[in-house]
């Protein structure tokens, strides 16, 4: 059965994270957004044309009948059949909780740009980003990634095999890179396992490959990770 993935096209977003884990497996998979008429099958699976459970928004994954939505919970169901997940219940909780705490920052990281929410244009709520991202910079982005680099003890965040929480952190680590690379880059001399960790991941021969080819869409401002220079202090 081959595995299909629903995102839409034209960026990385939260999509990104799942098509990590299907370049780290060398596995092939469908990124249906970026085939022709992509879009209107995602919109039909909104609509529940493609079977299972109905999902509330992308990205969310058919894999024969199954549909699963929500990057956390798809990595969850990747993990195992990927072998991108340490065997046994413990390992496999411990992997989607560091998953969802990823979630929640990645939620935060978005609502630098869009404090008033997602249906106003930047443009219109600059001050409040302004702001915003300047209590992110200040004190959520250190804990969350010193949390993170905290959990490094060992080669890995799960132990001495890559997991998909790894290639997730990679992703955080390019993300806010691109988006505050001023900011960012003070800040790395903090972090030094998780830097190591985003350097180990970036040299994996499938993920260089894989960074480097036109499968990866490139960051823009249409994204989470955006960047706007003003925001970046």
């Amino acid at each position: 059965m081959a595995y299909e993935l629903y995102y839409w096209p034209g960026l990385q977003g939260r999509g990104e994270f799942v098509r990590l884990a299907f370049e780290e497996a060398g596995v092939p998979y469908r990124d249906v957004g970026r085939e022709p008429k992509g879009v209107d099958a995602i919109l039909r699976g909104l609509r529940g044309g493609l079977g299972g459970t109905r999902p509330f928004g992308p990205p969310f994954l058919k894999h024969g009948k199954l549909v699963v939505a929500h990057t956390a919970h798809i990595l969850e169901y990747l993990g195992p059949r990927l072998g991108l997940v340490p065997a046994g219940e413990p390992a496999r909780l411990a992997a989607h909780q560091h998953q969802l705490t990823i979630t929640d920052l990645v939620a935060e990281v978005h609502d630098t740009h869009h404090p008033l929410g997602p249906s106003e244009y930047y443009e219109n709520m600059k001050p409040e980003a302004v702001r915003r991202t300047a209590d992110f910079l200040k004190t959520r982005m250190p804990r969350f990634l010193g949390y993170f680099d905290a959990l490094l003890a060992g080669r890995y965040v799960l132990g001495a095999r890559i997991s998909y929480v790894d290639l997730s952190l990679f992703q955080v680590v390019e993300g806010l890179g691109y988006a505050f690379p001023r900011a960012f880059a003070r800040y790395r001399k903090k972090i030094p396992r998780l830097i190591d960790l985003h350097d180990r991941v970036a040299a994996r021969p499938r993920i260089k490959a894989y960074v480097a080819s036109d499968r990866r869409v490139p960051f823009n401002e249409e994204g989470i990770f955006r960047h706007y220079p003003e925001l970046d202090r």
